[in-house]
Order: C-alpha cells, then structure tokens, then sequence
C-alpha cells in the first residue's frame, strides 16, 4: 500500500453506498487520532441511540430473559469481539479502519468471520461487507479535520437488492450515528488539549 492510499481504499475499492461525516477538531491530530482510536463505540449515546437500542432488547425483556450487553468495540480493534468485525488496520496519526462481513438487512444479524487478509478479495454471493474508517487530517494551528467514512457492498444482485430496501430505512440512523460518534471523539479530544494547556 502506497503511503498515500487510504487503508478503506485498500479494503473496499468498490462498493453500492458510501455515507461521510466531517467534524472540525480543536485538538491536534495526533491527540485526536487517539480519542478515536480509543473510544469504545459502543459507548456513544444520544436519545435516539439510547432509545433503539432499547427497544432491540425489548423481545428480551417481554421473555424476561437478560438483555446480551454486547462487548467492547474499539477502532483500534482492543477488546473487540464482536462476530464479523475486524481491524482492517492503522496509520498512525491519520486513519484507522474497520470492516465487517454480514447479512445486515435482516432482522436477525447473521455475521461472518473473515480474515483481514481476505476481506478485499472475499466476493461469496449472499454477503454484504461493510469497511469504516475515521481519517484525521491537520487543518490550521492546533486543529484537526476529522471524517468518519462508511462504505457497503454486497456480492450478487439478489443481496444487492435487498440491501437497497435495509439502506433506504436506516441511512438518516447511520448518519445520526456517525455524527454522534464524532462528537463524543472532538469531546474527549478537546478536553485533553484543554487539560494539556493549563
């Protein structure tokens, strides 16, 4: 890989959608990078986050059986666990990616475990992949311009198609997602700069 090939251009070259949020940082990129790096995702709340995620588990709930506390799932790929998803690798101080393979679009999530090695090249029909990556680009004095990119692909027309209804539904909740998930990263990375100057 060229040192100015993103690593989610490696990953997922081609792909059916693309969704990108940007966030102005006032923090340095490598403190930045960090945050990001570090951040458990599955920490990131807002109301309507908080209120999806409670009616997932409501099925639980009626059966009253415990609701599953899923594990930790870090951009850096620490105390992952999650089934499908992997670290698709890291350049210090400018990006960090993700990918998973799975069949997202129905109600029941079934995930695959691929290698990162095969995760370009893997075209098994009946599979979508997804490859997310947060970049952090210097930008002025003590400020960072940080993206946060998502990108899906599917492996034959059939999941295709099936896939183009899911994304129709949930792409205004991924954006909602993304933009929260930066917020909280230019949070934590702004408090540590601010911390830093006194």
């Amino acid at each position: 890989m060229s040192n100015d090939k993103l690593i989610i251009d490696a990953s997922l070259p081609r792909w059916d959608v693309e969704i990108a949020e940007h966030r102005l940082v006032h923090a340095s990129p490598d403190t930045t990078w960090r945050a990001a790096r570090d951040l458990d995702l599955l920490t990131v709340h807002t109301p309507l986050l908080d209120a999806a995620m409670w009616v997932r588990g409501l099925p639980d709930r009626i059966r009253r059986r415990p609701v599953p506390v899923p594990p930790k799932l870090t951009f850096g790929g620490e105390g992952g666990g999650l089934p499908g998803w992997l670290s698709l690798g890291q350049r210090v101080d400018r990006e960090i990616a993700l990918g998973a393979v799975g069949k997202f679009w129905q109600a029941n999530i079934t995930w695959r475990d691929v290698p990162a090695a095969d995760f370009p090249s893997f075209a098994e029909p009946g599979w979508g992949k997804i490859a997310c990556a947060v970049t952090t680009v210097p930008d002025g004095d003590g400020q960072t311009l940080l993206s946060y990119v998502c990108r899906t692909a599917t492996t034959d027309r059939a999941s295709h198609r099936r896939f183009a209804r899911y994304w129709w539904l949930i792409r205004p909740f991924v954006g909602h997602i993304m933009r929260a998930t930066l917020r909280t990263i230019a949070a934590r990375s702004e408090s540590e700069m601010s911390t830093l100057d006194r």
